[in-house]
């Protein structure tokens, strides 16, 4: 508030502008407060705002008349005179409330001259100032013990409220104490502090301000010695929002605080389940307005063991995987894909860049559903890879999410967490898929809810839905299907992520009303072996949904969004191809009625393509050349499916079935074509065991027939050897492999065979 000054003797106004600084929440309760440069907590409050409990008690025990007098009463001054001189010492002071104000902003000594001197600052503040202005100067500058001044802070450290929510017991205590704010200090001497607000009680009773049957209430609560600490209940955020508007006093945040102190709690008891070093971190937000409506930047402030002063909502991690859900919804408004287009999970030998899948081994053929849901590696690189890296950073880069990518030379990797990026602005982007694809800046402050939101677009709506109800079908974590109905309530979208060597684990959850983003692991970058976004992030994830207040309103399903019956190998509409080519049949989510075919990798040759033609003889049923002078011959057309997903196939699906021998009449007329690709000497299923006495790992040799050129081994889905033809290598087992085995070769033109043993 801004005090007018007097040219020759200007008032102080030093002390009425130094306030402790404090980030509210939504309900205006502190979140964290910071004393000023002095180390005094003095907290901004209006005369509007306090309790009118208080300013009844505080009028009518200090100065019945200050409403009225010029600052200075004289009959009041006269009766205090009278007291002392017949008591032989200082009962009354007689001073009013304008002059203790003076005398709070230009303290003085108790003499004479120090009475003159408030009696002059008195009648200047009255000069210049209107009675309220002067009733909140005392309102934010009285004293009240120790490093306590205001009415607010006051009622915040003895009571744990704000000055608005008084009771009359408090009200009559909160207008006594700065009497004798040592003396009467309620964490000191409560006693001593009950007693003298009944004094005030008494009065109020007196002059009749009050029922006596609100005194008679009133006097039945006990003052405790009690003192409540400074709150540090979001410590982090509340640094960052003082850094952001250093000239606010009061920052009032979207924070829910009681949501932030569960979450709190939730926290710093599941990061004692965790290895020593680690650290974890929550952001809440609520989807409507785009909100934070909570923000637990560590798990434990200010334990450096633990790294507690680094925010890890703002940190730059790698994020995992957490990043295919936006490659699939923007490969779906691109019509690359429908939520089952057929993918393949098998090695990418003639690849550059071959990543294996978290859990090991390969999975044959997965739709785009399987693929997300289990947040398989391989089918994410493909398409990937075919949708464009450079184009897939710019979408994201477009819709707020930059990407630190070392270099700035962005490649297949980033799909797997080959790029930096934070908490905050994972779950910013994850909240479009509860907004129509479109993705609204963070809001932390209660001003910016009244302002239009900062919009980009990252995906359609009709992809957006599509890619949560996907994402909706994951089961929870160590959850059961019997008691799947316990938890339809709290049904969310959700994504795990694992950076490399177990350095990250995330877990980000998005339903119609809220988006939250779960981070765990240490900030210094270390290693948390065994730690994964599925084990640990996960149920920290679940424990948060747990906390808040979920319905089960859906997610609305755009219009042109539909369900259509598509087929495998070819992928298209069942209504649109003959039935024999439809060798499984699946429900898909389709956009605007595109139904792009099944797609082969680049690294696939002629014989992938889905529909293939070929002539036979009518008479023993048998592949021919169309050159062949063979009478009557036939063409016949087939769906095959990709080569490299032969070894997942059932027999009636493979080649072999398919397309017949050919017919020795005219063998020399066709083209060569490399014989079958088969691994010899390695029967599937078969179990092997330690040897010898000394118990030696088992060892197996690596060899084939058929196929074509080089040939790549993989071990559950790690490439080990490769070989030419008519070699073989062996494999000895490590120490401590055990359970199944997936043996995979594959030649240069795609012929793939597999094998699977059990140590």
């Amino acid at each position: 508030m801004a005090v007018t000054t007097n040219s020759i003797t200007p008032i102080s106004k030093t002390r009425a502008k130094q306030f402790a600084r404090v980030v509210v929440d939504e309900n205006n309760r502190p979140l964290r407060t910071f004393a000023d440069d002095n180390g005094i907590w003095r907290y901004p409050i209006s005369l509007q705002q306090v309790s009118p409990l208080y300013i009844e008690a505080l009028i009518n025990y200090e100065d019945r008349w200050f409403w009225y007098h010029h600052g200075v009463n004289p009959f009041s001054v006269l009766r205090a005179t009278y007291q002392n001189i017949t008591q032989g010492r200082i009962i009354s002071g007689g001073s009013t409330l304008s002059m203790q104000v003076a005398r709070i902003l230009h303290p003085h000594s108790r003499s004479i001259w120090g009475k003159l001197q408030q009696v002059l600052r008195t009648l200047q503040l009255e000069w210049h100032l209107t009675k309220p202005q002067i009733l909140q100067l005392y309102l934010n500058n009285a004293p009240f013990g120790g490093t306590i001044e205001g009415v607010e802070a006051a009622s915040y450290s003895y009571l744990n409220k704000s000055a608005q929510a008084l009771t009359h017991a408090e009200a009559a205590l909160l207008a006594v104490l700065p009497q004798a704010p040592t003396r009467y200090r309620p964490d000191l001497h409560n006693q001593a502090a009950q007693h003298a607000r009944d004094k005030v009680l008494n009065r109020l009773a007196e002059f009749k301000v009050w029922p006596q049957s609100v005194i008679d209430d009133a006097k039945l609560e006990h003052v405790y010695s009690s003192r409540f600490k400074s709150p540090q209940l979001a410590p982090l955020f509340a640094r960052r929002l003082l850094n952001q508007h250093p000239k606010q006093l009061i920052i009032k945040s979207t924070i829910n605080g009681e949501l932030q102190q569960n979450l709190h709690d939730l926290i710093t008891n599941y990061i004692t389940q965790l290895p020593t070093r680690s650290s974890a971190a929550i952001l809440v937000v609520d989807n409507r307005t785009s909100a934070v409506k909570a923000y637990i930047g560590t798990a434990d402030f200010a334990n450096t063991k633990r790294f507690g002063y680094i925010d890890m909502i703002q940190a730059i991690r790698s994020p995992g995987s957490t990043l295919k859900p936006f490659l699939y919804g923007l490969a779906l408004d691109d019509g690359l894909i429908h939520s089952h287009s057929l993918l393949a999970d098998t090695p990418r030998n003639n690849a550059h860049y071959r990543p294996a899948n978290f859990s090991g081994g390969f999975n044959g053929p997965v739709s785009v559903l399987s693929a997300l849901q289990r947040s398989l590696n391989i089918p994410a690189v493909d398409l990937l890879q075919r949708y464009g890296v450079n184009r897939f950073v710019s979408q994201l880069d477009n819709a707020g999410l930059a990407l630190s990518i070392p270099h700035n030379e962005p490649n297949l990797s980033v799909i797997l967490g080959g790029g930096g990026t934070s908490l905050e602005g994972l779950v910013q982007q994850y909240s479009a898929l509860a907004n129509e694809g479109q993705v609204h800046q963070l809001r932390y402050l209660q001003h910016e809810l009244a302002q239009p939101k900062s919009t980009r677009r990252l995906l359609s709506p009709a992809s957006a839905w599509v890619i949560q109800a996907i994402l909706s079908g994951i089961s929870r974590p160590g959850s059961i299907h019997t008691l799947a109905s316990m938890y339809e309530t709290k049904k969310i979208a959700w994504k795990t992520g694992t950076s490399y060597g177990y350095r990250d684990s995330w877990a980000i959850g998005v339903n119609k009303h809220y988006t939250i983003g779960v981070w765990v692991g240490r900030p210094d970058g270390t290693p948390m072996p065994g730690h994964y976004g599925g084990s640990t992030a996960g149920p920290l994830l679940f424990k948060v949904v747990d906390n808040l207040d979920l319905d089960t309103v859906n997610i609305s399903k755009p219009d042109n969004v539909t369900a259509k019956n598509i087929c495998w190998p070819l992928g298209t509409l069942y209504s649109d191809q003959t039935k024999m080519f439809c060798q499984q049949k699946h429900q898909a989510w389709v956009i605007d009625e595109v139904v792009p075919p099944t797609w082969h990798r680049e690294d696939a040759d002629a014989w992938q393509n889905g529909l293939f033609t070929y002539w036979f003889n009518p008479i023993n049923q048998q592949r021919v050349s169309i050159d062949c002078n063979i009478k009557g011959k036939r063409a016949k057309q087939v769906a095959l499916w990709p080569k490299v997903l032969e070894p997942w196939l059932i027999k009636n699906q493979r080649r072999a079935a398919l397309i017949p021998k050919l017919d020795k009449q005219c063998i020399g007329a066709l083209p060569s074509a490399s014989a079958t690709l088969r691994i010899v000497g390695i029967e599937n299923k078969s179990i092997y065991r330690k040897s010898g006495v000394n118990g030696e790992p088992p060892s197996i040799i690596l060899k084939t027939v058929g196929g074509s050129g080089r040939k790549s081994w993989y071990i559950n889905a790690k490439q080990h050897y490769q070989t030419l033809e008519n070699e073989t290598t062996t494999h000895v087992f490590s120490e401590t492999a055990q359970g199944d085995q997936q043996i995979i070769v594959q030649d240069e033109l795609g012929n793939t065979d597999m094998v699977t043993i059990s140590l």
